[in-house]
């Protein structure tokens, strides 16, 4: 309504007074009116002006704008009236144009024409020109008009208003209502484009979507495409253009591919529009081939300076611009992969397909922190789970984490949540690969971003800590001691945090004690002073402890002090002390007082107290003020204890009489012998730091002499009264511990004479554990003097009883003078045949015990004392009274000492080398860390330390090894291969095949340590390797991983043929396999594997006494060997039926005791072995071939069946061996794997036969006849099991039948898939037992389902046993 009055109002005024009286009436007003008026009356006499009049738009010059008096549409509409009206229509357009140029020819008329007309009456924003665009019989000339304007403006540039005219041409054509000619503007656009400048060409190409129709989207996307290969500069616009466009996705496709084609030339700050348009642009079925290629292409290490060249930009900005495009690029990544799932599968599985180290880029790592940082938990995993992935498999490495922190810190600092989290999962990771990896990340992270991300890292790893988790805890702490070793001022103002761990101390292992003070003791007395607020809270802290009465608490504050006595007399290279000298020796001084006033009341804590300072001496480079302050406040009378040295002229340890004096004297304040072995490895680390690690001031103590008793009373211990063989007892365990002592201090020097005490001493050891042996045996419930202070043992934990029990006494039986501590855990492997054989030795007869319950009692030997290994023979001149040669003395080291030696490095290794899964421990209960007692030296080596010093240790192990090979060649050669031929040797055969088990144990854990699989190591495991295959073959050029291995197997191989047990047999197969595991080609070593197992199975082992090897362990032994053998084999179906079919009935043909002749491992004893892991790799067998499809082959499908129809085959024969060996183990093995493979059949095998029926109808009918008689064996198992109402049996009953009704069921399925279902029909099957006799307490009424594939029904089956009938 409003619109229809100003219409008739407009109408009535207009056609009231004509133009004339109008302006004459309008020039009265102003002067400035008046000029107006009379230009305006020159362009009114043109067309244009009087038609634009009359539609009711009011021109105006200067800066004043156009007026409007009219709505636009009713200006439309009375424009295009008007001209359609007119009497010279059609020309009179043409001249109405011609006067619109010449309006327009005027700068300002035209930049008046382009703006906005103001309205008089009505709303309105368009402008003139708009107007006109928008009438249709216009809008092509007025198009021609502006476009042939434009290039006037090209070069102009903004005016001093602002006003850039060309991108105001431009905005006049975007969203018309409708473009009469669409394609004809679209090629006159882009030839402008083609001549424009870049300013011009940027705002005509984003401009595009909103100027021209869908219908030319098309054909301008692939005109734009081409213009985007020829000028990389117009990239973003053309980018911005093709995400508004409509296009098909095979355009898409196309035009991406251009795009990706430009990627290495685009411009910085233009990568992340690139970046966006491309993810943005892909499709699910493309995603994973697009994402790969952008991975491939975007080089975001050439967008960021060289750290070195980034501070001397830094002023200029760049490397904040760098960075800023970097952080663009990935925020479009990221928002990609948060809204399309398919995106964030493709780039896990892209950063997946990347197999080798040197492929993996900096991005990869970026994504995965950004894949990480989304909200969806398919990210998450899907994240995680990659980087585990990759750094356990060395592809993704601490170089290219340090690379990405050191050029993009400031980009990974937007997703440091993310960061923290992945380094705290992978620090708690029980596999040991990752756990530095993630340290790393902690590392990192705390050098590269602000206080905050500081703060939250030292809270992070103080958390670890405290979890509970003993390699988590380690792991912390080592980090922890690394960040105050690397940035010891940022982390002393997060000492308070540290300083919280105090309050969870009580569940630390003694190692975890001593690196948690040693990290406190470094924030409060290093040379940064911001961390020594902390100093009274650690003096009230080691006080508190060390006052305690109970001996855990005090162990704490004994650790402690000694740690912080390190810290604060650290030697420091630029002043003596790190505070005043007086005042911080005065401390020192006071706090070693105050721990020897609190520790002298007890032997344990005074012990414990010389082994931490012995440590500390050994670890820490001391002031030499401090050094003396540790000497200070001890007497002497507890380093020596010497008897009259006159009368002989030398000196011995009265070891005899200071026991005795400790037990007379119980309680009071003595010098206690628990004391003697600690304080002397005190005495001699000061003297190896004083004196450059020579011993001569105490080399005395080597050879001296012990004052004991008479050795003679062991054999009459069993007469003595149990405080004298509690005696005996514990003076054989200080003499040991004393000669352990000596041993580890004097085993490094390089003087001959020296190196044969040392040797000489190991055989005393050896001898004196043998008379302990025999001592423990007749004090049963003996409790040892303590040897290792720092356990939880320092209760004073007592033996178990059991030590003393038959069954360990026997074990300890196996020689009265050789080593005893071969009797460990790897030589109790022995079998019991050879036990017997031990018993029937006249001189093995005396009773003893096994020492390995009592190791934790035995001082800690060093890994330096290894290094006697590579002693040889030994020998010295003795003098006469004359001083002439007389009696050349020689030493070598023994059987019995090498077993010794090779026990405890076996021992060693396999504390530090194998990688126990982490288990996590609350910390309100009690820690068990009796595994960690006996190991607190090895404990401050790393594992790569013990790696490398194994490495070293590699030649003289494999002298050895090749001896123990000669001796026992020559032995077969003198016996013609006769094992216990007469006049051997037991005790040095037993010997000696302790050190070739152990030997092979050494090497096989050597190889087997984790740290090899991680690239920092390669180069050691190259050593490693080397060393085997120099022993094959010296000299020549350097040789490839993959031919180290080869000779390293062949060398080992070479030793097959003289193993004296099963036990080494087992050993140096299990060698082999993780040799060969090393190597990236372990087919090429799969058969030599096997068949050097098949051989070791084939072989008949006896011990020394002729008797057949036999008993658990040996058992033990025989089924892990058996499981080498069958998966390293190339056919399991066909070695399996080796057995069962071969060997088997050769055993059931064969006298009672005797053996299978093909396989002389098989015996009656040992037949649940073979049956047991032939059914089991059986049944993972089938679960490996692949399931029947119906896009298979014939020939494929023909390979399938064959398979299941060998596997169906064997398992028949095992099934049915229940007949014969019908005992419960058998059983129980049976119903447990013949379910397992029923269940496998029944998800892998009934596919393969619904596809395979109709071509292979005999071959089907073939193998369900023989599967049928299994599942009928199967059902009389289940009837057996309950008649004899066996619990462990009937437990497998009920889902075994289930599965035995499914396949009745799944058979008919398959047989009316393939239209012959007539062929099934169903019958009652009676409750059998094992021997086929019906179960009268039981008849089935139906419920007991079976089938039978089969024609007619044999005659010699009655109908009632069969369920399920099949007539083909």
């Amino acid at each position: 309504m409003m619109r229809k009055k100003r219409r008739s109002s407009v109408d009535k005024s207009e056609s009231a007074a004509p133009p004339d009286v109008s302006k004459s009436k309008k020039s009265r007003t102003t002067g400035h009116q008046t000029k107006t008026t009379a230009q305006e009356d020159t362009s009114i006499d043109s067309v244009f002006g009087q038609f634009l009049h009359e539609a009711g738009v009011i021109l105006r010059q200067g800066s004043t704008s156009n007026e409007i008096a009219v709505d636009q549409v009713v200006f439309q509409k009375r424009l295009q009236q008007r001209l359609k009206k007119s009497p010279r229509y059609p020309s009179i357009v043409q001249e109405f144009i011609t006067g619109l140029e010449s309006h327009i020819e005027d700068p300002e008329r035209f930049r008046n024409c382009l703006l906005p007309c103001v309205p008089r009456l009505a709303d309105g924003d368009s402008s003139l020109l708009r107007m006109l665009l928008g009438i249709e019989m216009l809008q092509v000339l007025v198009i021609n008009t502006l476009f042939e304007k434009l290039p006037e403006f090209m070069f102009d540039g903004a005016g001093e208003d602002g006003l850039n005219i060309p991108r105001v041409i431009v905005n006049q054509l975007k969203w018309l209502d409708r473009i009469i000619d669409s394609k004809e503007l679209a090629g006159k656009l882009m030839q402008l484009v083609s001549v424009a400048s870049v300013e011009i060409q940027c705002d005509i190409i984003t401009s595009l979507p909103e100027i021209l129709e869908d219908s030319q989207h098309s054909d301008i996307a692939r005109e734009l495409n081409t213009l985007l290969q020829e000028n990389t500069q117009l990239t973003v616009p053309i980018l911005d253009a093709f995400s508004s466009l409509n296009l098909s996705s095979t355009l898409l496709a196309e035009v991406r591919v251009s795009v990706m084609a430009t990627l290495s030339a685009v411009q910085l700050e233009d990568l992340p529009v690139v970046v966006k348009f491309i993810l943005h642009s892909i499709s699910s079925s493309d995603a994973l081939e697009v994402v790969c290629d952008l991975r491939k292409k975007l080089e975001l290490e050439l967008c960021v300076l060289p750290p070195v060249l980034q501070a001397s930009q830094s002023r200029m900005k760049t490397s904040s611009s760098s960075q800023d495009s970097v952080a663009l690029v990935l925020d479009g990544i990221k928002s990609a992969v948060r809204f399309q799932k398919t995106t964030s599968e493709a780039w896990l599985k892209a950063i997946e397909n990347v197999d080798t180290a040197e492929d993996h880029k900096v991005i990869d790592l970026l994504v995965l922190f950004i894949l990480h940082s989304t909200n969806a938990n398919h990210s998450r995993r899907g994240a995680e789970r990659v980087l585990k992935v990759k750094v356990r498999a060395g592809q993704i490495q601490e170089a290219l984490l340090q690379k990405t922190f050191r050029g993009y810190a400031q980009v990974m600092r937007g997703y440091f949540p993310s960061i923290l989290a992945l380094a705290q999962s992978l620090l708690r990771s029980p596999d040991p690969c990752v756990v530095p990896f993630g340290g790393h990340m902690y590392r990192l992270s705390f050098t590269a971003f602000d206080s905050y991300c500081q703060q939250e890292v030292v809270g992070s790893l103080v958390t670890h800590v405290c979890s509970g988790v003993g390699g988590e805890v380690d792991v912390a702490l080592e980090l922890l001691c690394g960040l105050v070793t690397e940035k010891p001022s940022e982390m002393a103002l997060y000492a308070v945090f540290v300083k919280g761990i105090l309050d969870y101390m009580e569940n630390l292992t003694p190692q975890q004690i001593r690196r948690l003070f040693h990290l406190l003791s470094g924030l409060a007395f290093g040379q940064q002073q911001q961390g020594t607020h902390i100093q009274d809270d650690m003096h009230i802290v080691v006080r508190k402890q060390l006052s305690s009465t109970v001996p855990k608490y005090k162990r704490i504050g004994i650790i402690g002090a000694v740690m912080v006595v390190g810290s604060m007399g650290l030697l420091v290279e630029t002043m003596p002390l790190i505070f005043p000298l007086s005042g911080e020796t005065y401390c020192v001084t006071a706090l070693l007082e105050l721990v020897r006033s609190c520790s002298e009341s007890s032997p344990e804590a005074a012990a414990l107290y010389y082994d931490e300072l012995a440590n500390l001496v050994l670890t820490c480079t001391l002031d030499p003020l401090v050094q003396v302050c540790l000497s200070v406040p001890f007497p002497a009378c507890m380093m020596y204890n010497l008897d009259d040295e006159e009368s002989q002229g030398g000196i011995a340890i009265n070891l005899l009489q200071l026991l005795s004096d400790d037990l007379q004297h119980k309680g009071e304040l003595r010098v206690s012998p628990l004391c003697l072995s600690p304080f002397f490895r005190l005495l001699r680390l000061c003297e190896e730091q004083q004196h450059q690690g020579d011993l001569e001031e105490i080399d005395a103590l080597l050879g001296c002499p012990l004052i004991l008793t008479d050795m003679d009373v062991v054999e009459k211990s069993e007469s003595l009264s149990r405080p004298e063989r509690e005696f005996l007892c514990g003076l054989l365990f200080q003499t040991i511990n004393w000669f352990r002592e000596v041993v580890n201090a004097f085993c490094s020097q390089k003087d001959p004479e020296m190196k044969m005490k040392v040797v000489t001493r190991l055989q005393n050891i050896t001898y004196l554990q043998t008379l302990l042996e025999r001592t423990l045996a007749a004090t049963p419930g003996y409790a040892p003097p303590l040897a290792n202070f720092d356990g939880e043992s320092t209760e004073g934990a007592p033996v178990s009883s059991s030590s003393a029990a038959p069954k360990k006494g026997k074990k300890g039986k196996k020689a009265p003078a050789k080593n005893p501590s071969a009797d460990s855990s790897q030589l109790e492997e022995g079998t019991e045949a050879e036990e017997t054989q031990q018993e029937k030795v006249q001189e093995a007869t005396r009773p003893g015990v096994s020492l390995v319950s009592y190791r934790h009692f035995f001082r800690e030997l060093d890994m330096e004392v290894l290094s006697v290994l590579q002693c040889g023979l030994l020998s010295r001149s003795l003098l006469d009274s004359e001083l002439h040669s007389k009696v050349r003395e020689e030493v070598q080291l023994g059987p019995a000492e090498l077993v010794f030696l090779l026990e405890d490095m076996w021992r060693k290794l396999e504390f530090s080398l194998t990688a126990a899964p982490a288990k996590r421990v609350p910390f309100f209960k009690v820690g068990h860390t009796h595994t960690l007692v006996g190991f607190s030296h090895l404990q401050q080596k790393s594992p790569k330390d013990i790696a490398a010093c194994c490495v070293q240790l590699l030649p003289t192990l494999c002298t050895h090894l090749e001896n123990c090979h000669n001796h026992f060649q020559t032995l077969l050669a003198e016996n013609q291969g006769v094992v216990d031929a007469s006049g051997l040797d037991v005790r040095e055969h037993q010997l000696l095949s302790s050190a070739y088990q152990l030997l092979l144990q050494v090497l096989h854990i050597t190889f087997s340590w984790s740290g090899f699989s991680q690239p920092e190591h390669r180069g050691l495991l190259k050593k490693t390797l080397g060393v085997l295959a120099d022993r094959l073959k010296e000299g020549g050029p350097e040789l490839t991983m993959d031919q180290l291995i080869k000779h390293s197997f062949e060398y080992l191989l070479n030793f097959h043929s003289t193993v004296p047990s099963l036990s080494i047999a087992l050993c140096l197969s299990q060698l082999l396999s993780t040799v060969a595991d090393r190597g990236g080609h372990q087919a090429t070593y799969r058969e030599q594997t096997a068949t050097l197992a098949r051989r070791f199975l084939c072989q008949e082992w006896v011990t020394t006494s002729g008797d057949r090897e036999k008993g658990p362990k040996h058992n033990e032994t025989l089924q892990t060997l058996l499981s080498i053998y069958l998966e390293h084999t190339d056919d399991v179906l066909k070695a399996v039926e080796e057995i069962a079919g071969e060997g088997i009935p050769e055993l059931l043909n064969s006298a009672k005791d005797a053996s299978s002749r093909t396989w002389p491992t098989l015996n009656r004893l040992t037949f649940l072995v073979f049956y047991k892991g032939m059914m089991g790799v059986l049944e993972k067998a089938v679960r490996k071939i692949p399931p029947g499809r119906n896009s298979d082959n014939t020939e494929v499908m023909s390979e399938k069946l064959l398979t299941w129809n060998l596997a169906v085959r064997d398992f028949h024969i095992l099934v049915n061996l229940v007949k014969v060996f019908d005992n419960r183990p058998v059983l129980n093995v049976c119903l447990k794997y013949g379910r397992l493979f029923l269940e496998s059949f029944l998800k892998l095998g009934m596919p393969l036969l619904d596809f395979s029926f109709k071509k292979h109808k005999e071959d089907v009918q073939s193998l369900l006849k023989t599967f049928q008689l299994s599942t009928r064996q199967l059902h009389h198992m289940c009837g057996h099991s309950k008649i004899r109402q066996d619990t462990i049996l009937t437990n497998h009953v009920p889902a075994l039948k289930k599965s035995l009704e499914q396949f009745v069921y799944r058979v008919k399925a398959m047989l009316t898939l393939n239209h012959c279902q007539e062929a099934f029909w169903l019958g009652n099957l009676k409750n059998r037992d094992l021997k086929g006799e019906e179960i009268l307490s039981q008849r089935s009424q139906g419920s007991d389902e079976e089938e039978e594939a089969g024609s007619p029904l044999p005659q010699e089956q009655s109908e009632d046993e069969v369920l399920a009938i099949i007539d083909f």
